[in-house]
């Protein structure tokens, strides 16, 4: 009479538990979908911040000669009204086209900041779905190895 009893709770906690191993290995496969898609959006603007990074740096090399030889010119005739104007707005337009450059560097950083953070994330989450799925597929092809860094 005990011994149906002890099988029938064996049974009643292996079901449980493998319901709870399913649920969370599909959670972690939607999370791993979501950042994958997520990740590819953040690669797609990689190019567009490198080239804005660019312009910008362009931009305020440009501006910085022009300051420079506004300066010149006004180095020669320092009474000159106008020169003093025209330098004073080239030193204007170099300290806004400095600080843009600066802008766009730091938002190209960050996203590569943010893609290396959201690789090392689906690289942990991938991890851990490997413990419930024996055989899954690793990340891009290559076995998962979490970054200890982040923790």
């Amino acid at each position: 009479m005990l011994l149906p009893a002890i099988i029938g709770a064996l049974f009643l906690c292996t079901s449980v538990s493998a319901q709870k191993v399913n649920t969370d290995s599909l959670s972690l496969i939607s999370k791993i979908s979501a950042d994958q898609l997520k990740l590819g959006k953040l690669q797609n603007q990689v190019d567009q911040k490198t080239r804005n990074k660019q312009d910008a740096s362009e931009q305020a090399q440009k501006s910085a000669n022009e300051n420079a030889i506004a300066a010149t010119k006004l180095s020669n005739l320092p009474e000159d009204k106008k020169l003093a104007r025209k330098a004073d707005n080239k030193a204007s337009d170099a300290r806004s086209d400095s600080k843009n450059a600066r802008k766009q560097a730091g938002q190209l950083d960050k996203l590569n900041q943010d893609i290396l953070e959201l690789k090392n994330k689906i690289a942990v989450e991938q991890a851990k779905l490997n413990n419930y799925i024996p055989n899954a597929p690793t990340t891009y092809g290559m076995p998962v190895k979490p970054d200890s860094t982040l923790h």
